[in-house]
Parts: structure tokens; sequence; C-alpha cells
């Protein structure tokens, strides 16, 4: 079982223009759409489409529409009450696949809730094979969260503590590589932004955007390589429509999608770390998980809004694979 923890989780409204957004004008929706989500709601909706057995952890009232939403959706879930309504995000969705993102706070949580959260996520960790340390923190969380959690998970559950993957940004994502090799993730799962964040921490001598990481696969791995080397067990960078680069201390490997017509890129990250985690759940070696990463990606990018796609919606033959030298890294 995959365990999800999402502490700031969202209700996301997609809204898809009929053309590119025009900043003071008026335009009229094509489609609104409304689901739960937050990036480890994502991961286990994703892995609940195909058919894996998972548990989105996450702060919430019975009847909060996020809540309800996941009920509805039957998404196996637990969630922590605290009287407290949960934000709600809005994607805008241009045809060209454009995404224009703006993203609530969240409601702040007490060291109370904090510790209740953290409480009910040891509970679950204890039949799991991963825990997804996924998204941003909400107000009242210390930046260090995921690692402290990443160091009680191993700490408390000793030789049956779960894997790690951290898919998060800014100060909780560096704190993951920077917290001591006790708390390092099993996984990291960063885009290009976060990925040039990471690997100027970890002493990569060059400095580059995530925009020239994305647009270099070779770069990105290089970059992935030098945060590995900091203890992380491996690197799922996502390159947007250059695909992915995955980095071990054993390889690395540049993945690459035929190309699509991208709808939407919401959620196509989580799909992706989705993608992967089934494939590493049935023990398929790193080249199958991240050819099953990219083709989740990909089938993600390709549907509307936040929607998820599930196993039978991707292509992993159309994903092409190749080998990068480690020496040259």
């Amino acid at each position: 079982m995959i365990v999800t923890l999402t502490a700031n989780p969202s209700l996301d409204r997609t809204v898809e223009l009929p053309g590119a957004l025009a900043r003071g004008e008026v335009q009229r929706a094509v489609a609104v759409r409304g689901e739960a989500g937050g990036k480890g709601v994502n991961v286990s909706r994703a892995l609940t489409a195909s058919g894996l057995s998972t548990v989105a952890v996450l702060p919430g009232d019975p009847t909060d529409p996020v809540i309800v939403a996941l009920a509805a959706t039957g998404i196996p879930h637990r969630a922590l009450p605290i009287g407290a309504p949960l934000r709600s995000n809005i994607t805008l969705t241009e045809p060209d696949g454009t995404t224009t993102k703006v993203n609530e706070p969240g409601p702040e949580l007490s060291q109370d809730q904090e510790d209740a959260l953290t409480a009910l996520l040891l509970e679950e960790a204890r039949a799991a094979s991963w825990v997804v340390l996924a998204g941003s923190l909400p107000p009242g969380i210390p930046a260090d969260y995921y690692a402290r959690l990443t160091r009680r998970l191993r700490t408390g559950l000793g030789a049956d503590a779960p894997l790690v993957a951290v898919d998060s940004s800014g100060t909780p994502l560096l704190e993951a590589i920077d917290a001591g090799a006790d708390a390092a993730p099993d996984l990291l799962k960063p885009n290009g932004e976060e990925l040039a964040e990471l690997a100027a921490l970890a002493g990569f001598p060059e400095q580059h955007s995530g925009e020239e990481l994305e647009a270099d696969p070779l770069l990105a791995a290089r970059a992935a390589d030098a945060v590995v080397k900091r203890g992380v067990g491996a690197v799922l960078a996502t390159l947007g429509s250059n695909g992915a680069v995955l980095v071990t201390a054993d390889g690395a490997w540049h993945a690459r999608h035929a190309p699509i017509q991208a709808v939407s890129t919401v959620g196509a990250g989580d799909s992706s770390l989705a993608g992967y985690l089934l494939v590493a759940q049935n023990g398929g070696t790193a080249v199958e998980r991240l050819t099953q990463a990219v083709a989740h990606g990909a089938a993600a990018a390709s549907l509307p809004g936040s929607t998820v796609p599930g196993l039978h919606q991707t292509t992993p033959s159309a994903v092409t694979v190749t080998a990068l030298a480690k020496d040259s890294l």
C-alpha cells in the first residue's frame, strides 16, 4: 500500500478558456471543473484509478467539500478534523495547454493539530511500502516538517519503515536534503525550477534556471546527480515536454514521450510520480519506473483540468528511454 500525506489540500477549480488569457478583459469559460486536490491527493487519485491500494492522509472536516469529494469518488482517505475550511485553488487553462494558477495559503494549523496529523500518518504508515509527502505546507507548520516526518518514520518503524518520496517546493523541499542523512528521502520529484534550487543547495558548481534544465536533459541529470550525492536515493526530475530524467547512485536515464496534444498540465507531475510508484510497487527496474512515470505524465497532460489517468489510458510503448553515462555527469 502507498500512503500519501497532503498537509495543505485544496478544492481545485479548473476554468477552461476558449482562447488566450486576456488580462483586464471579460472572458466566458468553456467549462469549469472542481475536484479534490493537492499533490498527495492527486497521487492517491491516480493510484486508485490504476487499481493500486492507497490511503490519502490530510486535514479536513467531514463536511468540507474536499473530504466530501474524496468520499464521493471512492478515494480511500483518513482526514483530521480541524474546524476550519480548506483552501480553494483556481487554474485557468488555455487551448494551447498554457495554465495559470492562483493558490490560496490554506488554514493555519496549531501545534496540537500538527501533532495529530503526524500521529495519523504514522498509524497509516505501518502498513505502507511507500509514504509520499507532497505539496506545500499550511501556515503554522514549520518548513522542516517533511524532514522531521521522514526521520520519525525511520526511527519509529525501524526495519519496517516505508520508503519515502517527497514532492514539494521552496524551503520544505530544500530541507529534505539539508536535514541530515537520516532524513534524506528515498525519492525526490522536482520539476526544473525546483531542481535548480536543489542543485544549488547541493553544491552543483553551475547556476542554471529551471527553463535551462528543462531544455537540456543531460544538464538536468548532472544537477540531479549532485542531489543524489547528498544522500537522496533517487531523483525523478520532470522536464515538461522534454519528459523526465531519473538519476540514482547506479545510473542515469532520460525518457521522452512521443508528441501529444497538451490540454492541461495541472497534476501532470503528480501523475508522473504515481506512474513511478505503480511500477516500483511491483518491483520494476529503474528504466521501467521512469518509462511509466513519463507515460503517466503525458496522459495527464492530454486530459482536461486536473483529471488523472488510469494505467489503461497511458502509452508506455510511446516512451523512448536513453541511458546517460554516469561518468559524463
